[in-house]
């Protein structure tokens, strides 16, 4: 595992840590994913973060939000120190899932309820779109939030209205699977008339390859990228132990998962 990828993980494993919540196989199986965006794709930066014509980043699995902030730090958009020291506490701005509200840019969306990213994004690159602007928007999704009708629902309008600035990225981690039987979400999409890549969501250099390749494609087509990954990647007990969808470490659990994260 890559240096950053390391260091990520041992920030939202702290900030779970100190916030005494987080979902934190959700937040390991997307860390690669919204670092490459954030480092390799985007056209967004700290000077940016309120320009008009910037790239957009929403957050549809809002419960993965522990892994936006690591990034966000990374990138000198917020202090390590002052979120540690504020997040989850009462009428803090780093809540456990983002508002739009307490922050001049940087954080894009309001997430909550599971579904509403991606109308939520495809609406923002419709309104792109009628103001000529070349701005991408990328939605982070989790393969769950596809059984929610508002995503299909946002991807039929997407489609329709030639949005070929929307990327809608899947964190197929098989939290569906568990459940239900998605068969192939490939096929479902291209029926959208999406352009679909599937892509390992752990290999860095495969997720900016296929990011690339589709932001060259100017067609008429929102584009779709299923990103396999795994739940708790980066931490052999997360991996296997599924009481880590939902739960923080204590101190001497951080300290462990830590070494994991390290050995991987």
């Amino acid at each position: 595992m890559q240096t950053i990828s390391k260091k990520l993980r041992k920030t939202a494993l702290y900030l779970s840590y100190k916030c005494k919540d987080g979902n934190l196989q959700s937040v390991f199986s997307c860390l690669e994913i919204i670092w490459v965006l954030y480092d390799k794709i985007m056209n967004w930066s700290r000077k940016k973060a309120n320009d008009e014509n910037r790239d957009y980043f929403i957050i549809s699995k809002g419960q993965a939000t522990l892994a936006l902030y690591p990034v966000l730090i990374e990138k000198g958009f917020f202090d390590f120190k002052d979120v540690a020291n504020n997040i989850g506490k009462f009428d803090s701005r780093y809540c456990i899932q983002t508002d739009l509200t307490k922050f001049e840019g940087g954080i894009e969306n309001n997430a909550g309820s599971l579904g509403h990213g991606l109308p939520f994004g495809a609406g923002t690159a419709y309104a792109k779109k009628i103001k000529n602007l070349k701005s991408n928007i990328f939605v982070l999704c989790g393969d769950g939030e596809f059984m929610e009708g508002t995503m299909w629902e946002a991807c039929l309008f997407a489609s329709s209205n030639k949005l070929d600035n929307l990327f809608v990225i899947i964190d197929d981690n098989n939290s569906a699977g568990s459940m239900v039987n998605m068969f192939d979400m490939k096929q479902k999409l291209e029926a959208f008339n999406f352009d679909v890549r599937k892509v390992d969501g752990h290999n860095e250099f495969e997720l900016e390859k296929v990011f690339c390749e589709l932001k060259l494609l100017k067609n008429g087509k929102p584009k779709a990228v299923i990103a396999k990954t795994i739940r708790g990647f980066g931490s052999e007990t997360m991996m296997k132990n599924d009481i880590w969808f939902h739960k923080s470490p204590d101190k001497f659990e951080l300290e462990q998962l830590t070494r994991e994260v390290e050995a991987l």
